[in-house]
């Protein structure tokens, strides 16, 4: 493969079907709508014959209540409202996403993404960028739209297949969702509606917003390895010798001007502040509000765990704020403020398919089809007897496939969680040990899945290198990558819960439910 012709990429019928049944499905708010009246159905159902299930926390008989009882029907159109604003989620999402536009609008996320790809060198540039596309993710939109496409300029410069370095960042953007080496929003998001899930069993568990980074290095350690791997050995052959154009003069929209150098010397000293600020909140004697005081061991950190959502707001803003008064992208205060509210713009069909996520959390609650799910469940595991090491590959499994019926990670998680969170919480594994698990197999086929609407847009940036290159082409090239993961996700999921070892700050891989 050159950069003067592409070869006629095959067609494959397993992956036609995929994508004819992906295309023909509809919108995911309307995947929760069916979803929601099919609960409905169950629960009529469920009430009528009289399931059930004994509580074995506090030995109560929970009984599956219809959902068009005058009760629950009162409930769903008198709390419509608070069951929408108080969805875990949507504060968390809401409050970073303010701080990340103006982190992103002003210019800021951007430079530093040009700036890490800037001078990379040669030998170590696949997994340089595969690194940099993870961290780049914390960037949502931006990963995909800014650092892939310079990804490939940067390989065409450096003498390498640009299309290499497209899937090098599209990959380390995709893994970035499940391994990265910091937290980010996606991590309250879904430690968000994990909280939801949780509170079925257990009312009092709060969600710990680094509940996964341990777990979360760890996968970016391992995919990071096998992918440079599978990049080098697998994929550079198969695409062949690079002897189109070098990208050069591309290259100069990388490098950084001057202003934007003082601009990012300036958001590095807001950065410092703002780090300074966050350790005197925690260690100032005597005025300690991001920690208790009162507390034991770990748990003395939780008001900080709880604050990294409004941490991460201050971050972005302040960064954000200076960089674009030293680039001048930030004139008044009134541009901070357009910022967020066109930030927001960008998260609209998030809200709207929140609203239907929430109701469907809150109606299974009142169902009680969840708890009963999750004991009816419990119970079969058990007897199985199966080890909780091969139970979650299982889970992280099923969130694989799935990726091939709806392509929104939190969507997903949000069907998935009041039932496998409080189900593995029976089975002693805590809630953030069971969303690691899940994250693995979201991430996988993300990869590959039709549905993802980014596999197509990297499609499209290779075929300015590549004129004649196929979506079957592009495919067959990230295969291999989505298998070794697949396959190192896995047993990295064994292994972890295997030898015990915590998945993140005050959060352990077991779990004891109280009162059980």
């Amino acid at each position: 493969m050159n950069g003067a012709a592409a070869p006629a990429g095959k067609r494959n019928r397993v992956l036609d079907t995929v994508e004819r049944l992906g295309n023909a499905l509809p919108d995911p708010v309307f995947i929760f709508v069916g979803i929601i009246i099919l609960l409905v159905i169950v629960s009529v159902i469920g009430a009528a014959a009289g399931w059930s299930a004994v509580n074995p926390v506090t030995g109560d008989t929970l009984v599956v209540a219809s959902l068009l009882s005058e009760e629950n029907l009162q409930k769903l159109f008198v709390e419509m409202p608070r069951t929408y604003t108080g969805f875990a989620p949507l504060g968390f999402a809401l409050t970073i996403m303010l701080g990340a536009s103006v982190a992103e609008r002003s210019g800021l996320l951007t430079a530093l993404m040009r700036a890490s790809l800037g001078g990379a060198p040669k030998n170590i540039l696949v997994p340089m960028v595969f690194v940099l596309g993870m961290l780049a993710t914390h960037a949502n939109d931006a990963a995909y739209m800014v650092y892939v496409p310079l990804a490939g300029v940067v390989f065409a410069a450096a003498g390498r297949h640009p299309v290499l370095g497209l899937i090098s960042g599209f990959a380390g953007a995709a893994v970035g969702l499940a391994g990265n080496l910091l937290p980010g929003q996606y991590d309250v998001l879904l430690l968000g509606i994990t909280e939801t899930g949780a509170r079925l069993l257990d009312p009092d568990w709060t969600m710990n917003p680094l509940g996964n980074w341990y777990f979360s290095i760890g996968i970016a350690v391992v995919f990071t390895s096998v992918g440079w791997w599978v990049l080098e050995r697998v994929v550079a052959p198969r695409l062949g010798r690079w002897d189109g154009e070098s990208g050069v003069a591309d290259l100069a929209g990388v490098m950084l001007s001057p202003v934007e150098k003082r601009g990012l010397m300036a958001a590095g000293v807001a950065a410092l502040g703002v780090a300074a600020l966050v350790a005197a909140l925690i260690m100032w004697p005597g005025f300690t509000p991001l920690m208790d005081e009162g507390a034991e061991g770990s748990q003395r950190m939780t008001p900080f765990f709880r604050s990294i959502a409004a941490i991460l707001f201050v971050l972005f803003t302040a960064t954000g704020w200076a960089y674009g008064v030293a680039t001048g992208s930030i004139r008044t205060h009134r541009d901070v403020v357009s910022m967020m509210v066109k930030g927001l713009e960008i998260i609209l069909p998030y809200l709207v398919l929140i609203f239907f996520a929430a109701h469907f959390v809150a109606m299974f609650g009142w169902s009680n089809l969840g708890p009963i799910t999750a004991i009816a469940g419990a119970d079969q595991l058990r007897a199985m007897q199966a080890p909780p090491a091969i139970l979650l590959p299982l889970l992280a499994t099923m969130s694989a496939w799935l990726d091939f019926l709806i392509a929104s990670g939190s969507a997903k998680w949000a069907a998935m969680s009041p039932v496998a969170t409080p189900m593995m919480m029976l089975l002693g594994v805590s809630p953030e040990m069971t969303t690691g698990a899940y994250r693995v197999g979201d991430t996988v086929t993300n990869l590959i899945s039709p549905l993802n609407p980014y596999v197509v847009l990297t499609l499209v940036f290779a075929q300015r290198w590549v004129p004649g290159l196929r979506l079957g082409t592009l495919i067959a090239l990230l295969l291999p990558l989505a298998i070794a993961f697949y396959l190192a996700g896995m047993a990295l999921t064994a292994l972890w819960v295997g030898l015990g070892i915590p998945v993140g700050p005050a959060a352990p891989v077991g779990y004891h439910v109280p009162g059980l």
